[in-house]
């Protein structure tokens, strides 16, 4: 999850334009999406998602990112945290609208790969409040946006982190691997 250094995941407005990214950090992001085979969304982020990665690999002025983010995200199972859509029509999807523990829980013993959430804010709230995020890679952005979206939301436990490791990238992102520990 991209984060301001004050802890705001978007602006007032849910502008994200402060965002850096750059090939450097796709990369490293496709090091991360190769481990999984599950991706978990939020609507919005979902419909945001769906709206260009499905063919963004086909088009004439397509990156190199472009070319194998689409590939994956044909491929991986998606998950949507929702209460408001249903399945039907959708592709390799599946639409989780309550006992959101139950769920993915259930998904967490299936055999394969890890589950990977883009974005998705509200989704993340919801799951880190009921316990079921087990690690984090936050990637933060030399900005402060003074106010938005906060990263972290709602939190009524003492959430101890462990960090994994950190990586610093060369347009000062700098991206921290925690590992979460209830208290």
């Amino acid at each position: 999850m991209h984060t301001s250094l004050d802890g705001f995941v978007a602006g007032p407005k849910g502008e994200m334009n402060w965002i850096k990214v750059d090939e450097e950090i796709f990369d490293f992001v496709a090091t991360m999406t190769d481990k999984a085979d599950t991706a978990l969304y939020g609507r919005v982020t979902y419909e945001m998602m769906q709206s260009y990665w499905p063919t963004a690999g086909e088009k004439p002025n397509a990156s190199k990112h472009d070319k194998e983010h689409s590939a994956w995200y044909n491929k991986v199972s998606k998950v949507v945290l929702s209460k408001t859509m249903n399945e039907k029509g959708l592709n390799n999807t599946k639409v989780i609208g309550n006992q959101l523990a139950d769920n993915i829980n259930k998904i967490k013993k299936q055999e394969g790969k890890n589950i990977i959430i883009f974005g998705s804010p509200s989704a993340s709230h919801s799951l880190l409040s009921q316990g079921l995020i087990d690690e984090f890679w936050l990637f933060i952005n030399p900005v402060l946006l003074g106010q938005g979206m906060p990263l972290f939301k709602g939190i009524t436990e003492t959430t101890k982190l462990k960090l994994i490791e950190s990586k610093t990238f060369s347009c000062g992102v700098i991206a921290l691997h925690y590992e979460t520990k209830l208290v």
